[in-house]
């Protein structure tokens, strides 16, 4: 029978009426496995996965499939949102064994979880110069009855070669400053300037890669990667101009056709990155871009209790992106005298550009358009923001794409430090109350009785909890401690480090992406320690950085050690493939820079104390922390700002920077002088 009903995620509830016999990954289905000697169907997908909807509607739900599955293996679902350590493991086979990965991912298994064969997609007939599923199931059955010795070879070989890359890490210990700029050579000279961003079709968000970029903040000339390819991607196609945030990848070189589903984490990447560029260039359109992105979080993958949701689904009414794509005669009906410019801005033509349908891509700049209509260049933006609005409250009418409801600690922690920056950088105060909810709720519902947990969905929490969560989370408390100065943020952030470490250490440097507790309970082949930044970062590349944070917070030696230990981990690799390990980079910038740290003692409402705070938020300045206090300093705060005293009893700030502190100021003219030297 089908197990999967009483499941918490939304992607297992999908498959919940399939006439597959589903199991979930646990025990006893494992224990299933072994005591009827049948091999292992492993699939793994998520909610918001297009290409996982249609195997399941070909292949899952077919009762001729489904019979041939239940008789011959036990079959096991998996939300690689929910166990990304599982998914870890068995994408390098998956890799191993078709040097491709992706979703659905389907992998077999010995009782003893040795993976043997497996693919991504299989189609219900032939084709692609794929075998159908069917025959891949058939085959895979006939071997594991008459030629076992073979499969137990190429499981165990297998086997040994995850384990081996596992282990893989650099030979040297230390990581050098010259690798910084060598990695911004490198991704400079493979850039693609005709259509911007890297690499070819299918084309996806770099976001980390381009704020590591963003960090140079002195070598913003005009002919900047990252500036290039944050206005590329935001012209539209892979962005949603008329309701805000980015799809997960274009399908094309130019941005244009998106996979239409939307996820949490890049969108919490991409407006950060979008908030950077604006405060390097003070261009108002990055703003947008970023405002507009967060209003769609903040509006629509939001639960009431403060928790992001994980992605929204690339189809809707079974068709993918029906709910973004337009016709012209819609577009006339909605814009009305406001076509003729929306037309030109967007190159829309009677046929469209989509099988008949319309994906809106700006095709005309602002200047051009501004010169066509004689209308200011400052009014075009004004424009098109009406109409954009006009078409989302149409849009909205429309049957939504599905949600994926559940929480997940990690990708809300991304969250959180873009709505605490934003909220501090925009002076945004509805941003930042979005971020205490957000904050309180993961360290309460997300933390039931002090225990940190991944994921969570209508008041039902998982008992798994990965590296990327605590130092997701870590980094999210910092930015928000860094914008309204509440210690208990801070203390949660330290608290939370220590568990951090003493969870998921590895005394070979680094972490472990799974506790030492899952970890003796696990029959998994080997215990994840992933470093490579994917779509999401490194949990090891987000540690590092939360400890740098902590250190120039606290001066804990502890925390920089094991940070700098963890960097050379990947000193062999982030030269040869930087946008592979751009987490990594910002990381190693943000341990070679002279960190400024500022320590700002006051009474957090006076107008001195916030005129003061405010002149260290006026630029992008990446490589600093700020610590700010009333005097008496409370027990709780950070450790920067201990002994610290008003000078002539006035609000004060000190900038100390390379271990050593500059003389205390009073005056924005001072910290000024500072802050820029």
């Amino acid at each position: 029978m089908n197990l999967l009903s009483k499941s918490a995620s939304p992607y297992l509830l999908q498959h919940a009426e399939n006439p597959v016999h589903w199991h979930e990954w646990n025990d006893e289905s494992i224990s299933k496995a072994k005591a009827e000697d049948k091999p292992i169907f492993l699939s793994i997908g998520y909610a918001a996965c297009h290409w996982c909807h249609v195997m399941a509607h070909e292949s899952f739900e077919d009762e001729e499939t489904a019979a041939i599955m239940n008789k011959y293996f036990i079959n096991i679902k998996v939300d690689r949102e929910e166990r990304p350590d599982i998914d870890s493991i068995y994408m390098k086979a998956v890799v191993a064994l078709t040097q491709q990965g992706g979703w659905p991912m389907s992998v077999f298994l010995t009782p003893d979880l040795k993976p043997f064969y497996g693919g991504t997609y299989f189609p219900p007939e032939p084709r692609y110069q794929m075998p159908s599923f069917q025959q891949v199931l058939n085959g895979v059955a006939a071997s594991w009855h008459d030629d076992r010795a073979q499969i137990d070879s190429v499981g165990d070989q297998l086997t040994r070669q995850i384990q081996t890359e596992a282990g893989m890490t650099s030979n040297q210990k230390s990581i050098a400053p010259e690798q910084v700029q060598t990695a911004r050579e490198r991704l400079t000279e493979v850039y693609d300037w005709q259509d911007g961003g890297w690499g070819a079709a299918p084309k996806f968000p770099q976001a980390m890669t381009i704020d590591f970029l963003l960090r140079d903040t002195e070598a913003h000339a005009e002919k900047s990667p990252a500036l290039h390819a944050l206005d590329a991607m935001a012209r539209g196609g892979i962005y949603d101009v008329v309701g805000g945030g980015f799809a997960r990848y274009s399908t094309d070189a130019k941005w244009f056709l998106p996979h239409f589903e939307k996820m949490a984490y890049d969108n919490a990447l991409l407006a950060r990155a979008y908030l950077h560029a604006w405060q390097i260039t003070g261009k108002p359109h990055y703003r947008q871009i970023c405002e507009e992105t967060l209003s769609f979080f903040s509006r629509e993958m939001r639960d009431e209790q403060g928790g992001f949701y994980s992605s929204l689904d690339a189809d809707s009414e079974g068709v993918e992106g029906k709910f973004y794509v337009w016709t012209k005669e819609e577009l006339v009906s909605v814009l009305k005298d406001d076509y003729t410019l929306f037309e030109a801005a967007y190159g829309i033509t009677p046929q469209g550009n989509w099988e008949g349908k319309i994906v809106l891509q700006r095709t005309l700049d602002d200047k051009t358009l501004a010169a066509r209509f004689a209308l200011a260049p400052e009014e075009i933006p004004i424009k098109l923001a009406q109409c954009h609005q006009e078409l989302l409250v149409v849009r909205d009418k429309r049957i939504r794409p599905g949600t994926d409801d559940k929480v997940l600690t990690e990708w809300n922690g991304l969250m959180l430090i873009a709505y605490a920056e934003a909220a501090r950088v925009l002076d945004n105060g509805h941003y930042l109350d979005i971020a205490q909810k957000n904050a309180n709720f993961l360290l309460t519902a997300l933390r039931p009785d002090g225990e940190l947990r991944r994921a969570w969905r209508k008041g039902r929490v998982g008992s798994e909890v990965f590296l990327a969560d605590y130092a997701a989370l870590i980094l999210g408390l910092l930015e928000l401690y860094q914008t309204d100065f509440d210690n208990r943020w801070f203390v949660a952030a330290q608290e939370l480090a220590d568990e951090m470490i003493g969870k998921f250490s590895d005394p070979e440097g680094g972490f472990f992406d799974t506790t030492n507790e899952a970890a003796k309970k696990s029959d998994l082949p080997i215990r994840p320690k992933e470093l490579q930044d994917n779509a999401i970062p490194s949990g090891n590349a987000l540690a590092v950085e939360a400890l740098l944070k902590l250190d120039a917070f606290t001066g804990n030696a502890d925390y920089r050690q094991r940070a700098e230990e963890s960097l050379g981990l990947v000193s062999e690799f982030v030269t040869m493939y930087p946008s592979s390990f751009a987490q990594w980079l910002s990381g190693t910038d943000f341990a070679f820079q002279q960190i400024k740290q500022i320590a700002i003692i006051g009474d957090l409402d006076s107008d001195g104390t916030q005129a003061l705070i405010e002149e260290t938020r006026l630029k992008y300045r990446p490589n600093t922390v700020i610590a700010a206090t009333p005097h008496p300093i409370p027990e709780e705060a950070p450790a920067l700002l201990n002994n610290r005293t008003l000078k002539n009893d006035l609000p004060t700030a000190y900038v100390c920077e390379g271990f050593a502190c500059k003389f205390p100021v009073n005056t924005l003219e001072e910290l000024r002088g500072q802050l820029d030297h």
